[in-house]
């Protein structure tokens, strides 16, 4: 069997989430898994490695006088399009999405090689190397951000009547509004860059990931040999996914969603059928299979524990106890129930089980998110200070001298009227369309603009300790603020709801952009790219990334009308985040709380419990065991997302990851992460592919078959 060359085994095939710091060294190590010996199956052992530093410039390489090509923002665009599809798709499905960096390196790489190759040079052709593949990567990243924005704030807003009837006859509302949120997170980020990269050296395991990724691709005797290896998984389950996506579309009940507990039933166990009403159905999704080998152990055992907790537990109590209740969902079944319904004549006195734990998993995110920052508070608050001593030194007059070392070239810096002009342009723009098409005072737009700047600290902070940018809990605690202020100008509830999601979604935006755009600055800094380059890059993306994220939830609004509407007793798209920032902008807005007591104790202890795992986690817990902490915004996740598919499927594929990683590691570091990214985006085009057929009327619900499915009635 073949081995891989030693230099490719520096490559980074699995980053845990280092939490190792020492105050006085202020330093990070990531985790790197290294093999030695003559075959695949041979074990690997463990070293550390500092990522704080660039990669040695490779003694045989050409120099790159070109980083920033049309060829590779051109070709990164068209990828980050393509993880844009996949993130509406995937966000509207869990509520989460997942970053380009390793799509874009990959298939980026696929793409230009051979174009560099064989093409003449005003055609695209010339040398291809790693640092215009970073510039490529950066800006498929970039074009494929955004896509939060719809698929939490806005399907809550029409969700809440709080807009038109249809997101169609607001494209150009929803266009000026992605354009307010487009630009923040770019900014913000070049004064942060110092300080979190280059002082406090955070990890941020995605870009260091993507930078090993690169690297791997370019250097090394077996560096060809590798990349065609990577790219043929990826194209390979890119087109097995977006295949049985397509497919199974026709035969549901047989080829995606498997209904055991409902076949069992059939054949004469008949209590069995209370399992299938809370959900607990297998689904074939590559998508989320993928998502766990990504993700890892920590985060895919907990959101199972979540759903476990909430849909086999918490959820059968109240309903058994008669807090909460649920209605037939099939005379014809006896047993068969529905637990899942939101339009509710009494949501006090008598809620469904869904409403009655999305309350529970909404305050269970927001304290397990900001309890980590609390909990780094001493790094928060140095980072705030080192962006605004940056800022204010350039006005100053006394030649004050930057502490922090930037070793990178002048003429390859990002300089202050670069990022300040588009910082102060997009306040601008985001002032007057706030204010002319929705209506909102510019102080409270100012007011909005400053908290996604403090909240986008937490982003970056977040992702470069976890990996986790926890843009909801975010986003959340901003719609706390300005429903709070909201409230205090005696708004009417429907104004004042659209207040605090339209603010949210500001902070949302400008946090999700910081803490993609600044991994992608550490792949930067690693390879010893330019990040006057990959800002250039970044900000073509960005432009995509407008029109991409609105047109995609326009083309599944349509073709899913329940995503926005309450009405429907089922939907496709479970929409987990959508249910918190709805809940949220209600709960702030309301004359009277909406949440029944029950419910509310439980949401305050759970918070409390959630609280004091991370305050544990930073106080009495070994940095080496914090694996074994649970992961309450995961958890939060699991109990409001009614539905257990996704949470078995990443199960599934985070515990196929962790087996192959421990008995075939070579074959998994050259194969996990390629295969990982295509399932993720085949299931994501598939999904695409799916809506266009529903809107051309030749979907499976048209001419597909519901065998398998409950009462068989359709089920795809």
């Amino acid at each position: 069997m073949a081995t891989a060359a030693p230099q490719d085994q520096d490559q980074i095939a699995y980053v845990h989430s280092v939490s190792s710091y020492s105050e006085e060294k202020k330093a990070i190590t990531a985790e790197i898994k290294s093999v030695s010996g003559d075959s695949e199956e041979s074990e690997p052992h463990v070293q550390f490695i500092n990522t704080d530093d660039p990669f040695p410039e490779l003694p045989d390489a050409p120099v790159e006088e070109q980083q920033l090509t049309v060829r590779a923002v051109l070709v990164g665009c068209i990828l980050g399009g393509i993880i844009a599809a996949s993130n509406i798709y995937l966000g509207l499905k869990t509520g989460w999405t997942f970053g380009a960096s390793l799509f874009g390196s990959i298939i980026g790489f696929a793409i230009l090689k051979p174009l560099s190759r064989s093409a003449p040079t005003f055609l695209g052709g010339g040398y291809f190397g790693p640092k215009e593949n970073n510039v490529c990567q950066s800006a498929a990243t970039s074009a494929g951000s955004l896509g939060l924005l719809f698929t939490s704030g806005f399907p809550a807003a029409y969700q809440l009547g709080l807009l038109s009837a249809n997101p169609k006859d607001d494209f150009a509302r929803l266009i000026t509004f992605t354009i307010c949120c487009a630009f923040f997170g770019l900014s913000f980020t070049q004064p942060l860059r110092k300080f979190y990269i280059l002082k406090l050296k955070l990890v941020f395991p995605s870009g260091v990931a993507a930078a090993y990724t690169i690297q791997s691709l370019h250097a090394g005797k077996n560096a060809e040999v590798t990349a065609k290896k990577k790219t043929k998984a990826l194209f390979f389950s890119f087109l097995f996914a977006i295949s049985l996506r397509v497919v199974s579309e026709y035969a549901p009940g047989l080829l995606w969603d498997w209904h055991i507990f409902y076949a069992l039933n059939r054949i004469g166990w008949s209590s069995v059928i209370a399992a299938e009403s809370w959900g607990w159905i297998w689904e074939w999704t590559p998508a989320f299979i993928g998502a766990g080998m990504l993700t890892g152990i920590n985060a895919s055992y907990s959101f199972i524990g979540g759903s476990f907790l909430a849909w086999a537990v918490l959820g059968p109590i109240i309903v058994a106890r008669g807090i909460a209740f649920g209605t037939s969902a099939d005379p014809s079944i006896p047993g068969y129930m529905n637990y899942m319904g939101m339009t509710l004549q009494d949501p006090i006195n008598d809620p469904s089980p869904r409403y009655w734990l999305l309350w529970p998993g909404t305050l269970m995110l927001i304290c397990a998110s900001f309890a980590e920052v609390a909990c780094n508070w001493r790094s928060l608050y140095a980072a705030i200070r080192s962006a605004f001593g940056m800022i204010l030194q350039r006005f100053s007059k006394n030649g004050v001298v930057d502490e922090i070392v930037d070793t990178v070239p002048e003429h390859e810096r990002v300089p202050f009227w670069a990022w300040g002009s588009v910082l102060v342009l997009s306040t601008i723009v985001t002032c007057v369309v706030m204010g002319v098409q929705f209506g909102q005072n510019v102080g409270i737009t100012l007011l909005a603009i400053v908290f996604s700047f403090l909240f986008s600290f937490i982003g970056c902070e977040s992702s470069g300790r976890t990996n986790i940018n926890p843009v909801t809990s975010i986003g959340n605690a901003s719609q706390l603020i300005f429903g709070g202020l909201g409230r205090g100008r005696n708004y009417s509830v429907q104004r004042g709801e659209l207040l605090n999601l339209l603010s949210g979604m500001l902070t949302l935006g400008a946090a999700e952009q910081a803490g993609d755009m600044i991994g992608d600055l550490k792949t930067t800094h690693l390879l010893r790219a330019s990040p006057r380059a990959v800002y250039v890059a970044q900000l073509c993306g960005a432009v995509v990334s407008i029109f991409m994220a609105a047109g995609l939830y326009v083309v599944f609004s349509t073709a899913y009308p329940c995503i926005n509407d309450l009405s429907y007793t089922t939907c496709a798209f479970p929409a987990p985040d959508v249910q918190s920032w709805r809940a949220v902008a209600v709960a702030v807005s309301s004359s009277t709380l909406p949440i029944p007591p029950s419910s509310g104790y439980a949401a305050i202890a759970l918070g409390l419990v959630a609280v004091l795992s991370v305050v544990a986690k930073y106080t009495v817990v070994p940095p080496k065991y914090h694996d074994f902490i649970p992961n309450f915004n995961a958890i939060g996740i699991g109990f409001i997302m009614n539905v257990c598919t996704y949470p078995m499927a990443m199960f599934t594929g985070s515990t196929i990851a962790f087996f192959w990683r421990r008995m075939f590691f070579n074959n998994y570091q050259m194969y996990c992460f390629a295969v990982a990214a295509g399932f993720i985006a085949g299931e994501g085009i598939g999904g695409i592919v799916n809506a266009v057929f529903t809107i051309s009327g030749v979907s499976g619900a048209t001419y597909g078959t519901s065998v398998g499915c409950p009462g068989m009635i359709y089920c795809g």
